[in-house]
């Protein structure tokens, strides 16, 4: 369960706490993970703050593990702030997509009379046509192009590592996610963000592999990381590569 609050809630039972010029410029969400173990903080190129807690952790906890890393939080979006500092929104005339090792071509066609700009795929070039000046509205097609590329994509990827593993699933479906890469119920569906199409293979293959490894093991125990890394031997390098995979995310997609 994710839930999202203003940065000073932190310090709801807590109002002793500091000031923090650091603290006080973030924007923080709180994600609740019944998978965590122990707190962690994610920081996205936008400078968005995740912090991620175990299930019944206390609000005084979390601030206080908030304060003892703002220093890191402040390098962290530094960084990122040097990284796209100037990037400024756009729409884009070509999308690169390194999981597919395809570069499509975008072409924009104004059609006023329409009231939702429409996308049409034919190859490499994708149109999309409609009331082209209204950059959320195209953003809007651009993403559901991706989500069906997406599914296209990952289906028979999905169905040939079932088949090697041994593995079933019962459905793949694709969403929009700012926090998670992918994810599996305990009822069988397994969820794909269509960002990982912006990823390289080897992180697609590793997160497809992960989430059908769960169909065997709920957790992330000794058993499931053997189990993973029976088909994907460098799984820990690209455990942690995946983590810092959202800067390769563009920012005109919207979820970073």
């Amino acid at each position: 369960m994710r839930s999202a609050a203003p940065q000073l809630s932190l310090f709801a039972d807590d109002a002793s706490a500091p000031a923090s010029p650091t603290i006080r410029e973030a924007d923080f969400s709180i994600r609740e993970s019944a998978r965590a173990k122990r707190l962690s903080i994610k920081v996205f190129p936008r400078g968005r703050v995740e912090v991620v807690v175990p299930r019944r952790t206390r609000a005084a906890d979390v601030a206080q593990f908030v304060r003892d890393n703002r220093e890191w939080i402040r390098q962290a979006r530094e960084h990122f702030a040097r990284e796209h500092g100037h990037e400024e929104f756009a729409l884009p005339v070509s999308v690169e997509l390194p999981a597919i090792q395809r570069v499509f071509r975008i072409h924009y066609v104004e059609q006023r009379d329409f009231k939702s700009v429409r996308w049409r795929q034919q190859g490499d070039d994708v149109w999309l046509t409609g009331p082209i000046e209204n950059e959320a509205k195209c953003v809007a097609a651009l993403r559901r192009w991706l989500a069906v590329l997406a599914r296209y994509e990952y289906k028979p990827r999905l169905l040939a590592l079932s088949k090697l593993t041994g593995i079933d699933f019962e459905r793949m479906q694709i969403r929009a996610q700012k926090t998670c890469w992918g994810s599996r119920s305990s009822s069988g569906t397994i969820s794909l963000n269509l960002c990982l199409l912006f990823l390289r293979p080897e992180l697609l293959h590793y997160l497809l592999v992960h989430e059908l490894c769960h169909g065997r093991h709920m957790n992330h125990s000794r058993r499931f990381w053997n189990l993973v890394g029976k088909y994907c031997g460098d799984y820990r390098n690209l455990d942690r590569q995946l983590g810092d995979s959202w800067r390769d995310v563009p920012v005109w997609v919207g979820l970073v």
